[in-house]
Parts: structure tokens; C-alpha cells; sequence
């Protein structure tokens, strides 16, 4: 019997060792091998660019748009001649009768700041609420180009892909990150333009990162042509082209611009 209670001890120890949760130590640490220069760069030497003296303030390589002083980097669109937005108090306002500005120099690759403002008491609903926007590449006289939203949607309904910092038309923002009306706005973009190929096909799409307050609100989204109120986005090929600022005819009282400059880059 002693025998018999012996295996069956030890039987019940094989169950219980089976059964026990299985630990497993940790390897001995590998010391890395070969030389760390080997995974070293060293040039191209990045530039030195000095930042601003605030978040919003130009870096020392950008070009200054527009600094509240004159509209000379800027132009009508219809005519080519000089913007004829109103001036005063360090900020340019829209003039629906003038139509849509855009910069006189052209660009490709682009780190946009602007700063906009829906005048505090403004009325309307929907898209007829302090609609404008900005074409990161305005490829034609009228709203031709690509465009980031600008409207009050600040406790103001309408299709979603045509809210505040929407690619009109093509891309819902992340989130809603309006302040009210009567305070500024701030919009960072990266534009990557399209490339296309010598016959006109799309090489690479463009893409857009944009933060509206700060807030993240399109994630380098590849848009798949230009914005169009009507019908379905395409593109058409173009090489640099130039910011273009909306004067949209809504009823609406006009928003406000400051403090509107790009860094080109590479």
C-alpha cells in the first residue's frame, strides 16, 4: 500500500508541475556587435533656422505674406491687379466685391500659417456663415484649386466635409476645434503638390496635413484631385501655382486675415 501511495504522489506532482503556469527567464542581454560610426550621419549638415519670438510668429526662413502692414504680396485674382481687400488696424478683410486675392509669387511644397477672424455677433446658417477658404493651389481664375475650408462652425450644422478646416468637399476635419466667434483662428498647414508626368498623368497625389487651434485635424490625407463644389474631384496637371484667398458671396458678414506666412520647402 505504502508503494501504491508513493506513485500516486508522484503522479499527482507530474499534474501539478503540467499545470503550473510556465515562467520564462529573461536572456542574457547581447552585447551589440561592429562599430556605432557605422550608423552615424554626419552630412548633409541640416540649415540653422531661427524660430520666432512666439508660436505664431515667422521663423527666420520664411516669406512674410502679409504682417499687417500692406497687401503687396498680393494680387486679384480676376485681374492680376493690386488686392483690393480693405487695410486697417493690422488686418486685411474681405471685399466680396473685389472677389478672391492670391500671392504673387508662386509655390510647390509649402509650410503654411495663417491666421483668420469671424466677426463676433455674425449671422447666418450653414455654408452662409463666414465661408472663405484658402487654395493651397489656386490652377484657375474662380475657385479652381485646392481648398481648406474656412466657415463658423462654431455651433453652426452643415455637411461635414464643408465645416472649418475641411478638404472641401473631399475630407471631414478629426474634430471640431472652432473657437467662438470674435477670436482668431490660427490654421498650420503642409501642402505636398501633386507630380505629374509629361503627359499629364498623376504621378504622385498631393497630401495635406493641417492643425486648426493647434489641434491635429487631417493626418497628411491624400486628396484625390481638386475641390469642386460640383461633381467629382480631379486633377489637372500644373507645376507651381500660387495661395489664393476666397471672397465667397454669402450674406454674411466678411471674416479677417493676419499674420500670413509660408515656408517653401523641398
Amino acid at each position: 500500500m505504502k508503494t501504491r501511495h508513493v506513485e500516486i504522489g508522484r503522479y499527482a506532482a507530474l499534474v501539478a508541475l503540467a499545470l503550473a503556469p510556465i515562467c520564462f527567464l529573461p536572456a542574457a542581454a547581447q552585447t551589440p556587435q561592429g562599430d556605432p560610426k557605422d550608423t552615424e550621419q554626419w552630412e548633409p549638415v541640416p540649415p540653422i533656422v531661427t524660430p520666432g519670438a512666439h508660436p505664431d510668429a515667422p521663423p527666420s526662413d520664411a516669406i512674410v505674406l502679409f504682417d499687417g502692414r500692406n497687401l503687396d504680396q498680393w494680387v486679384n485674382t480676376k485681374d492680376h491687379a493690386p488686392a483690393g481687400w480693405k487695410l486697417g488696424h493690422g488686418v486685411m478683410t474681405v471685399d466680396k466685391s473685389v472677389g478672391n486675392i492670391e500671392t504673387k509669387q508662386l509655390f510647390k511644397n509649402y509650410q503654411l500659417h495663417l491666421e483668420w477672424l469671424v466677426p463676433k455677433g455674425i449671422t447666418g446658417e450653414g455654408q452662409l456663415r463666414g465661408n472663405s477658404g484658402v487654395f493651397l493651389a489656386s490652377t484657375a481664375a474662380g475657385d479652381g484649386g485646392y481648398e481648406v475650408q474656412i466657415l463658423d462652425s462654431w455651433k453652426n450644422k452643415t455637411y461635414v466635409n464643408g465645416q472649418a478646416a475641411s478638404i472641401y468637399k473631399q475630407s471631414p476635419p478629426l474634430v471640431n476645434a472652432m473657437r467662438p466667434p470674435g477670436e482668431w483662428q490660427t490654421y498650420d498647414i503642409v501642402w505636398t503638390a501633386p507630380v505629374f508626368a509629361s503627359d499629364g498623368t498623376v504621378k504622385t497625389p498631393a497630401y495635406v496635413t493641417v492643425f486648426h487651434n493647434g489641434v491635429l485635424v487631417q493626418n497628411h490625407y491624400q486628396l484625390t484631385g481638386e475641390t469642386r463644389y460640383i461633381g467629382q474631384p480631379s486633377y489637372r496637371p500644373y507645376d507651381r501655382a500660387p495661395i489664393k484667398l476666397q471672397a465667397h458671396g454669402d450674406p454674411s458678414a466678411p471674416i479677417s486675415f493676419r499674420n500670413i506666412w509660408v515656408r517653401e520647402l523641398n
